[in-house]
């Protein structure tokens, strides 16, 4: 993700556009990784001669140097780090802590290298990419972290261009190579459907995000690939793509069960959307866990109070939050720390529950 354009000067010694490169600016002119390319300026002997010498060969072309690398730290403006963060109602409705608890640990970090952190709020109906750009043109932050990343996310691309440094909570379908700290959703997904499978289900639906989420095209791709490793076909209508509320969430369970072959279990890709998948179950008469197998996707302050108790994840978020703080601060000062720059997975923890039993239990 290029700070500068890399096109050569008429004299083909540095790139036209400014005066430096960072770090992610280098990587992505070699084609390497950002971790490959920190090992290879600080002489790591885990990286081959040969990409050391090319590696520094082309620092020393395009003018890239650590100490200006580490600009963006030592010059900032506003000792500010700003968190844009969705606001998702049926989480405020319905208490749920997951930004809440990943703020204190962010916060943590960053007050620790005395920053500031703030909070931009946007509404679901606004454009994300016009609340940053709005942002942007106030100078009211000197580094950024963005929240509920889109399949093709703009954000990415418009903080790039601009040599601001960020990191995102979530993964991008279109652009690679960045920043970014996601749940480990091809894990999860993989756990649930062993548990589906292993209680004996064949018929298993799912419920998740619209097409513009990235990672319901991560849960959906590894949800059908479990079904096909485990011999069984991809039913279309045993899939749901779209708002997953409660009322949505709700809907959606009351489709399937008008299947002419419903469903035996049902994966539910939603922070609150059990609480409507037990309710549609039990206004027809039916018993999440006996009638119908039912996972969700993480313990929330809702889901812990159904009966019986909901199989889903928890995640460790004040830890989520402390290594988006780190990842950011390390980006901020340049390519000493540059491996925690690296796009990693947070893994999730599984909570067996009593919604999980076998068909016609």
């Amino acid at each position: 993700m290029a700070a500068t354009k890399l096109s050569r000067s008429v004299d083909g010694d540095r790139p036209t556009g400014a005066d430096f490169i960072d770090i992610r600016a280098l990587a992505a002119h070699l084609n390497l990784s950002i971790g490959t390319v920190s090992r290879a300026l600080n002489g790591q002997a885990d990286v081959s001669a040969a990409t050391r010498a090319r590696v520094t060969e082309a620092a020393q072309a395009l003018g890239y140097s650590p100490n200006q690398a580490g600009r963006s730290l030592r010059r900032k403006r506003t000792s500010t780090v700003a968190f844009i963060l969705p606001l998702a109602p049926d989480s405020i409705m319905f208490g749920d802590p997951f930004f809440l608890a990943v703020l204190a640990g962010v916060q943590t970090v960053i007050e620790a290298a005395g920053l500031e952190l703030v909070v931009l709020l946007a509404r679901a109906e606004q454009d994300a990419l016009a609340v940053l750009q709005r942002h942007l043109s106030r100078g009211i932050a000197d580094a950024w972290i963005l929240a509920a990343t889109g399949r093709d996310d703009a954000r990415i691309a418009l903080l790039a261009s601009r040599g601001a440094p960020f990191v995102t909570l979530g993964r991008s379908g279109v652009v690679a190579d960045y920043p970014s700290i996601d749940l480990d959703f091809e894990g999860m997904v993989d756990v649930a459907m062993a548990q589906f499978l292993a209680a004996g289900h064949e018929r298993i639906a799912i419920i998740t995000s619209g097409p513009n989420v990235n990672f319901s095209h991560i849960v959906t791709a590894r949800y059908e690939a479990a079904l096909r490793n485990a011999g069984l076909a991809v039913d279309p209508d045993l899939i749901h793509v779209g708002r997953v509320n409660v009322a949505q969430c709700a809907a959606a369970t009351t489709a399937f069960l008008a299947l002419e072959r419903r469903p035996t279990a049902i994966f539910v890709m939603s922070e609150a959307g059990p609480v409507g998948v037990y309710a549609s179950l039990r206004a027809v008469g039916l018993a999440p866990g006996r009638d119908m197998a039912v996972i969700g996707q993480r313990m929330t302050p809702a889901c812990a109070a159904l009966d019986p108790a909901l199989a889903c994840f928890e995640v460790a978020l004040g830890d989520l939050g402390e290594a988006l703080g780190r990842t950011l601060l390390s980006i901020m000062k340049g390519a000493e720390n540059a491996d925690q720059a690296e796009p990693r997975l947070w893994p999730m923890t599984w909570v067996p529950g009593g919604s999980v039993g076998s068909p016609g239990s």
